[in-house]
């Protein structure tokens, strides 16, 4: 028996289908990807579907989107949707995606008459408002590359992306962004902030009565990177000290404005007025602050403290009050100049490369080596007090150094006080000679030299071998303590003017890192 023939039917395409893409960018610590959003609304049972490796909170943007097309006055579309957000191999985190996943809904469903020719960024509300997000700046650098030269957001967000050269639409409502898009309306473009003045600091070096050891300390600090800790009793100016060290740094340079401004963007700590960075960070989080408060944590990762000081300086007050599992994650950022935050599924890296300032007191009352008062402390208490900073933390740090109690005549003189103006002069001239000398290498200032650089640039005339020698005999100096005296003696060269390392610039830096 013949088996029948199969007939062969034509089937033609669904022609209520339309699939719109509208460009976003997605976003993990400060690594960016952009993303397609593709939207294809379709005949059949109405349903609204977001794949591609979304995150609980892009999930969510179904119900937003839907409200807020809803109560802009446009139909939501009573057919399946189905959105994708392209590559799907990395997963989506945030609510960024909401206005694209929105615009690209009345695209394909034709209520949008034009493509969208620019980067689309923003939450929305259920009433159709545009509001900001987080991270802005490091989203408009990746699109910026990518030949993407215009960005609709948040209106909020309008100033950050302004600033970095982009055509900024910013957008109050999902109204006003089709409005636009379709001609009907033109909405001026975000104009640039104006350049920030010089800034003002609230501590000047010449408000410090006396001193002078611990300034110079702070000078060779602000110079080369490297990483102090001032121990003395209370009320004898360590913390004025280190309030004073921002009005000597030397200012940004025109990358670090970018990257440092990138991460506050990210933390969700950007002025904007003001949103990129005019004068290095300088952070003082309280002893109270937690693991995840110091080096970032969180889902998704936000930078912690020691990111937000990157560029800067980051300043621990009363440093033996923190608890001991809190400092010691701080021993990856001084060594790396980075921080890895790992979640399931993915990990965020953010920058860490910051000049560590402590002050400490020198036992638990805080009267120990003061001639003015006597202290109580038993020894074990005083040890136990010390023992808070491990002994491989302590050694990351360059310099130590004590901060005496002063004289009433010291309080009283005024005339000879050198101002910070003057010594940033010094150190702005020393940070060029390193600038200088490590071209093509990545590395900035003297801190951040490597082993191979420090054998290049560090070496010792015989005096200063002899002088080493002794002090690594009698003082027991790790290697890596070692490699930080050199790095020391040849910053207290740069701010000399002198491109030989001499004994006497050695002989400060044992002085510097024993003293305390």
């Amino acid at each position: 028996m013949r088996k029948p023939a199969l007939a062969v039917v034509d089937v033609e395409p669904d022609r209520g289908s339309r699939v719109a893409h509208v460009r976003t960018c997605a976003l993990w610590g400060l690594e960016t990807a952009l993303v397609q959003v593709e939207a294809d609304v379709s005949n059949g049972l109405p349903h609204f579907s977001i794949v591609g490796l979304p995150d609980t909170a892009v999930s969510e943007a179904r119900e937003r989107a839907r409200a807020a097309i809803r109560n802009s006055g446009f139909e939501f579309p009573l057919r399946r949707i189905v959105v994708n957000l392209a590559p799907a191999e990395r997963r989506k985190e945030g609510t960024g995606f909401d206005l694209a996943i929105a615009l690209a809904i009345l695209r394909a469903s034709d209520q949008l008459k034009t493509d969208v020719d620019g980067l689309c960024l923003g939450e929305l509300s259920l009433d159709g408002t545009v509001r900001p997000i987080r991270g802005v700046m490091p989203r408009i650098l990746r699109a910026r590359d990518a030949g993407i030269a215009r960005a609709y957001l948040p209106s909020e967000n309008g100033s950050e992306a302004a600033a970095l050269g982009c055509d900024a639409f910013p957008l109050r409502t999902l109204r006003a962004a089709v409005d636009h898009l379709d001609g009907r309306v033109r909405l001026p473009p975000a104009p640039v902030p104006e350049p920030a003045a010089e800034p003002v600091w609230d501590v000047d070096l010449a408000d410090v009565a006396g001193q002078e050891t611990p300034k110079r300390a702070l000078e060779i600090a602000a110079a080369g990177g490297h990483n102090l800790l001032l121990v003395g009793p209370p009320g004898t100016g360590k913390t004025m000290l280190a309030r004073a060290l921002p009005s000597i740094l030397p200012p940004l340079e025109p990358d670090e404005v970018l990257l440092a401004s990138a991460i506050h963007s990210v933390a969700g700590l950007t002025d904007p007025s003001r949103p990129l960075l005019t004068a290095r960070p300088f952070r003082a989080p309280h002893h109270t602050a937690s693991r995840l408060a110091l080096v970032g944590g969180g889902v998704p990762p936000r930078p912690g403290e020691v990111s937000l000081a990157h560029s800067g300086a980051l300043f621990l007050d009363e440093i033996a009050e923190f608890p001991r599992n809190v400092l010691e994650t701080l021993r990856e950022p001084l060594e790396e100049g980075a921080i890895t935050i790992s979640r399931a599924g993915a990990a965020a890296t953010y920058p860490a490369r910051f000049t560590l300032v402590a002050a400490q007191n020198p036992c638990p009352c805080g009267r120990l080596g003061d001639p003015q008062a006597r202290c109580e402390c038993l020894p074990d208490a005083v040890a136990r007090y010390r023992s808070r900073i491990s002994d491989p933390l302590l050694d990351r740090i360059d310099m130590r150094v004590g901060v005496p109690r002063i004289a009433y005549r010291e309080l009283r003189q005024h005339a000879s006080r050198e101002t910070s103006a003057a010594v940033r002069r010094r150190v702005r001239a020393a940070r060029d000679r390193m600038r200088e000398r490590l071209k093509g290498t990545g590395r900035r200032c003297n801190a951040e030299m490597t082993k191979r650089q420090v054998e290049q640039h560090c070496a010792l005339d015989r005096a200063g071998e002899a002088m080493m020698s002794a002090a690594i005999t009698g003082r027991r100096i790790s290697a890596r303590g070692y490699h930080r005296l050199l790095r020391v003696s040849r910053t207290v060269a740069d701010l000399e003017g002198v491109e030989r390392i001499g004994a006497d610039h050695l002989a400060l830096a044992l002085l510097l890192r024993g003293a305390a």
